[in-house]
C-alpha cells in the first residue's frame, strides 16, 4: 500500500517504524507528529525486491489510521471510527489493500479530513431525498 501511495505522489514518512510524539502536552489540541527512526529514513520494502530509498518526508502530522484488513473484514458502510494514541484520537479507516481504488480512498479520506468534513455516511434516505 505505500509503494501504491509513493508511486501516486504522496511522500512516505515511516514504513514498517513509526516514532510518534505529540507536538504538545495538552490532549485535546495535541497533534502526533509521525517520524521514522533515523537508519530507517527514506526506506521502503518492496516485497520481492528488498529495501529501497524513495521519496520522503521527515515528518508529518498523523492525521489518520488506516487498517490493512482482509477484504470481508471491511464493512461497506462503516460507522465513523477513531482511535487513542498517546491520548490522541485519530480517525481511523479499515480497507482492503489490494483494491484498485485504495491509494484513491486514503487520499479522499484525507481530503474530507482536511476540509473539516466529518467521515459520517449519508443515511440513505438522506441520499434519496
Amino acid at each position: 500500500m505505500a509503494l501504491r501511495l509513493v508511486d501516486a505522489g504522496a511522500l512516505l514518512v515511516a514504513d514498517d517504524q513509526v516514532l510518534l510524539t505529540a507536538d504538545t502536552p495538552s490532549a485535546p489540541t495535541a497533534v502526533l507528529i509521525a517520524t521514522a527512526p533515523e537508519r530507517l529514513a527514506g526506506l521502503l520494502e518492496v516485497r520481492g525486491v528488498g529495501i529501497l530509498p524513495v521519496p520522503f518526508a521527515p515528518s508529518a502530522p498523523l492525521r489518520l489510521v488506516v487498517d490493512l484488513m482482509d477484504r470481508d473484514a471491511v464493512a461497506r458502510l462503516p460507522d465513523p471510527a477513531a482511535v487513542s494514541l498517546a491520548d490522541v484520537m485519530v480517525p481511523r479507516v479499515a480497507l482492503w489493500p489490494f483494491a484498485a481504488s485504495a491509494p484513491a480512498t486514503v487520499r479522499l479520506v484525507l481530503a474530507t479530513l482536511a476540509a473539516g468534513l466529518p467521515l459520517v455516511p449519508p443515511t440513505w434516505e438522506e441520499v434519496a431525498a
